[in-house]
């Protein structure tokens, strides 16, 4: 089975590397995707397991068109009565970028008619169309002339942990988090500090890694669990086999803290959410009061402010403030800081030893990293 992995943008290296550690086999990067192969109980294991893809599609079918006609007749040939049958209801999501369509609702309703008539030949009934709750979730993307059907075994986006019971505004994505951590290349026993928590995600991410806990235990479904033939069975013993590796009482250090009172409380709801109450430790402090709980080597990842709700020269005196704590208090440190202001980056004043460049949501996010050591370098530009 040809698996497709969908991402965000700047994670598909991440990506590959986390399905081939599950034991993905002849894995191949795209655009914000990594496909792969595997067989119906992989495809379990890699919605159950995964920390940084986004969603698993099914690929069922491959094939190139050259009219709207050609692409009804093609899907009309697919065996649909392996993939669903007239009591399922089901919908599809198009993406389209081909000269062939105009619009992209047109080809979702070319392919909605062939599915209906390949039913409807056979049996006389046809499978409803639902937009909001359908059973099985058909993703048709077309790329000029060439045509991929797949079936999304995930459908509610992964990052849609389960464990988030409060938010603070513009929260990172779960995915995003965990992507950051792999990123930098963080190990559990590198401990972390995360001086602005706000709701908890980097943290919750990395005590969920440090314990091994799977982040799909929280859920309380992967759109496969809906599909004819679905093996409830199968998918007890994938998830048995990796909570059986969960281990809560691995040696850790995580510090989360942030200076808004309100943030601090949201985080805790949410580390318990996870049960990771005991794991994390949580505080409400400012950044430039903080000082190393240890001296000597430490690890920092950071999610400051962009500026959305403050002026540029607000942010340019907090992205200071941070080089200054940094320079200061954290030496032998490891930081790294994300943010999409590029210009109130260059005001931390320190040059970083690399970067990365992906998005949180739509905004295109910078990721870099600063060691800290006596007499940091200052920043070119």
């Amino acid at each position: 089975m040809k698996i497709i992995a969908k991402t965000l943008y700047g994670l598909e290296e991440v990506v590959a590397e986390e399905m081939r550690s599950l034991g993905a086999q002849h894995v191949a990067i795209a655009n914000r995707a990594v496909i792969f192969e595997g067989e119906l109980p992989f495809l379990y294991a890699v919605n159950y397991m995964s920390r940084t893809a986004l969603s698993f599609l099914a690929e069922i079918a491959g094939f190139r068109i050259n009219s709207a006609d050609d692409l009804y007749r093609k899907i009309l040939k697919i065996s649909w009565d392996a993939y669903l049958d007239t009591h399922n209801t089901f919908s599809v999501v198009p993406v389209v970028k081909s000269k062939i369509f105009n619009h992209t609702g047109f080809a979702a309703l070319k392919a909605k008619d062939a599915i209906a008539d390949f039913f409807r030949n056979r049996t006389g009934k046809r499978p409803s169309v639902s937009a909001s709750d359908p059973d099985v979730v058909i993703n048709l993307h077309i790329s000029h002339e060439t045509v991929t059907v797949s079936l999304d075994s995930t459908v509610i986006p992964l990052y849609k942990r389960g464990y988030r019971t409060e938010s603070v505004s513009a929260p990172l994505n779960e995915v995003l988090a965990a992507g950051l951590l792999s990123l930098a290349k963080w190990k559990p026993e590198y401990g972390l500090t995360d001086p602005m928590c706000g709701s908890g995600t980097i943290g919750i991410e990395a005590g969920l890694i440090a314990t091994g806990v799977p982040p799909g235990r929280f859920r309380k479904s992967f759109g496969f669990q809906r599909w004819p033939g679905y093996d409830d069975q199968l998918f007890e013993l994938v998830r048995e086999k990796y909570d059986k590796a969960v281990d809560s009482t691995a040696p850790v250090n995580i510090c989360c803290s942030d200076n808004s009172a309100l943030a601090v409380r949201k985080a805790a709801s949410n580390l318990k959410a996870a049960g990771l109450q005991d794991i994390v430790q949580l505080s409400c402090v400012d950044f430039r009061e903080m000082k190393p709980q240890a001296p000597g080597r430490g690890f920092m990842i950071m999610n400051p402010p962009y500026g959305e709700r403050m002026s540029q020269g607000e942010t340019n005196e907090l992205y200071e403030a941070i080089g200054t704590a940094l320079k200061h208090n954290f030496e032998g440190y490891t930081a790294w800081i994300i943010s999409s202001n590029r210009e109130s980056l260059k005001h931390i004043g320190l040059k970083p030893s690399e970067k990365h460049v992906v998005f949180n949501g739509s905004l295109e996010c910078f990721y870099e990293r600063f060691d800290m050591y006596q007499g940091s370098r200052k920043r070119t530009t």
